[in-house]
C-alpha cells in the first residue's frame, strides 16, 4: 500500500511539493510552539523572582515567628526550586526624638529575594552599618556616612539604645523607602532578644497551584505557622504565563487548521487528474476501501515526511523566537520530533477525508467514456 502510494506520489512531485511544503511550514510553527509553551514559561517564572517574593511566612495571631520554625519551613521547601528566605523583624526606634520603623535582615538573603532592591553606597556588611530607605534619605538627616543612635523599649518596657552608620541608601519604589535596615544579628544585640521574627519572605520557582498545595503543606506540619500566598505576584505570574499558553495553543490550532485546508485542496486536485486511473481500477474490480486506502497512505507519507523536516526547523525557529524576542536560549527537545510527525500525521489522514470520498465516487462507466 504505501509502496503504491509512494510511486504515485513521485509521479506527481509539484503536488507532493507543494502539500509537503504545506505540511512542513505547518509543523515548523506547530514545533516551534509547542517548545516555546513547554520550555519559556518556566524560565520566564525565573525573570518573576525579580519581583520580589511570592510566599510569606508569619506565626498565627500576634506573636513572633521563632527562627527555629522557618528552619523547620526551609526543610520542606524544594531546594532545587528555592531562590531566597528572608526573615525580617520589625522594631519602632527614634532618633533624635523622630520616630522611625526599623527592620532586621538577612541581607545576603534579601538580595535573592528582593531582586528589585538598589542601593546607592554600600550594602551593609559590619556589626553598626545602617541601610536608609530613600525617602528618608530625601526627608531627613539620615544621609549616607552619617552616625545615627537608634533607641526605643521592648516588650517588657525596658530602654535600649545603639549606635549606627549608614552605609547606603535603599531604593525600591515600596513602602521600604520609609524604613531603616540593619542586620538581623544588629536588631537582635540591640534589643537583646534573638531567635524571633515577624516574617519570612520565600521566593520560590513554582506555579501558583504548586504554591498553594507547598503552602497548605506547610501549615498542616508546623503548627502556629501561617504560610500565604503574595498575590500581587503569583497572581501577575499566573495570568501573564496563562495568556502565554493561550495565545501559543491558539497560533499552532490556527497554522493545523490552515495546514488542513492546504492538504485537502492538494489531494482534492490530485483525485481530479487521477478519475480515469481510478475509473480503470473500479472497473477492473478495484474496491471502494482499497482505492481509499490508497490516498490515505498517500496522505500519511506526507505528513510523517513534513512532519520530520519541520520539526527540524522548528528547532530553529523557536531557539531564534526565544532568543530575539524573550532573550532566553532554549534547548532542544527531541522527544517532540516523533510527536509532530504523528500530529501532522494525523492532520493529513482528516484532511484527505474529503478527497477520499471524492475518489471512491467516481463512477468507471462515466469516466472511461470521457464524460
Amino acid at each position: 500500500m504505501f509502496r503504491l502510494a509512494f510511486w504515485s506520489l513521485t509521479r506527481r512531485r509539484s503536488r507532493l511539493l507543494a502539500a509537503l511544503i504545506g505540511v512542513a511550514l505547518g509543523a515548523v510553527i506547530l514545533f516551534g510552539m509547542v517548545t516555546l509553551c513547554y520550555d519559556l514559561p518556566r524560565q520566564l517564572s525565573q525573570e518573576f523572582r525579580a519581583y520580589g517574593a511570592n510566599l510569606a511566612l508569619a506565626a498565627l495571631g500576634s506573636g513572633r515567628l521563632p527562627l527555629a520554625q522557618i528552619q523547620q519551613a526551609r526543610g520542606l521547601l524544594p531546594p532545587d526550586k528555592l531562590v531566597g528566605l528572608t526573615p525580617s523583624r520589625y522594631e519602632a526606634v527614634r532618633n533624635r526624638l523622630r520616630p522611625y520603623t526599623a527592620v532586621g535582615v538577612d541581607f545576603l538573603e534579601a538580595r535573592k529575594t528582593s531582586p528589585f532592591w538598589r542601593v546607592t553606597g554600600q550594602w551593609p556588611t559590619q556589626p553598626g552599618d545602617l541601610l536608609v530607605g530613600a525617602d528618608l534619605a530625601l526627608n531627613t538627616d539620615l544621609k549616607e556616612g552619617t552616625l545615627a543612635t537608634l533607641d526605643g523599649r521592648d516588650q517588657a518596657g525596658r530602654r535600649y539604645a545603639k549606635d549606627f552608620r549608614v552605609v547606603g541608601v535603599l531604593t525600591t519604589g515600596g513602602v521600604e523607602d520609609g524604613f531603616v535596615f540593619m542586620t538581623l544579628a544588629d536588631m537582635e544585640a540591640m534589643t537583646e532578644t534573638a531567635g524571633v521574627a515577624d516574617l519570612a519572605e520565600v521566593s520560590l520557582n513554582l506555579s501558583a497551584a504548586e504554591l498553594r498545595a507547598l503552602a497548605a503543606r506547610l501549615r498542616a506540619t508546623i503548627p502556629d505557622l501561617e504560610a500565604r500566598l503574595v498575590t500581587r505576584v503569583t497572581d501577575s505570574e499566573s495570568n501573564v504565563l496563562g495568556k502565554l499558553t493561550y495565545l501559543v495553543y491558539l497560533v499552532a490550532l490556527i497554522v493545523l487548521a490552515l495546514t488542513m485546508i492546504c492538504v485537502a485542496t492538494t489531494m482534492m486536485t490530485v483525485v481530479l487528474e487521477r478519475r480515469k486511473e481510478i475509473g480503470l481500477k473500479k472497473a477492473l474490480g478495484a474496491e471502494n476501501w482499497r482505492v481509499g486506502r490508497e490516498f490515505l497512505a498517500e496522505g500519511v507519507l506526507i505528513g510523517l515526511l513534513g512532519g520530520f523536516l519541520g520539526s527540524l526547523g522548528g528547532l530553529v525557529f523557536a531557539r531564534v523566537v526565544a532568543q530575539s524576542v524573550f532573550g532566553r536560549a532554549l534547548y532542544p527537545h527531541l522527544y517532540l520530533i516523533p510527536l509532530t510527525m504523528l500530529v501532522m500525521a494525523a492532520v493529513t489522514v482528516i484532511a484527505c477525508r474529503a478527497p477520499v470520498k471524492r475518489a471512491v465516487a467516481v463512477e468507471p462507466a462515466l469516466v472511461l467514456r470521457g464524460e
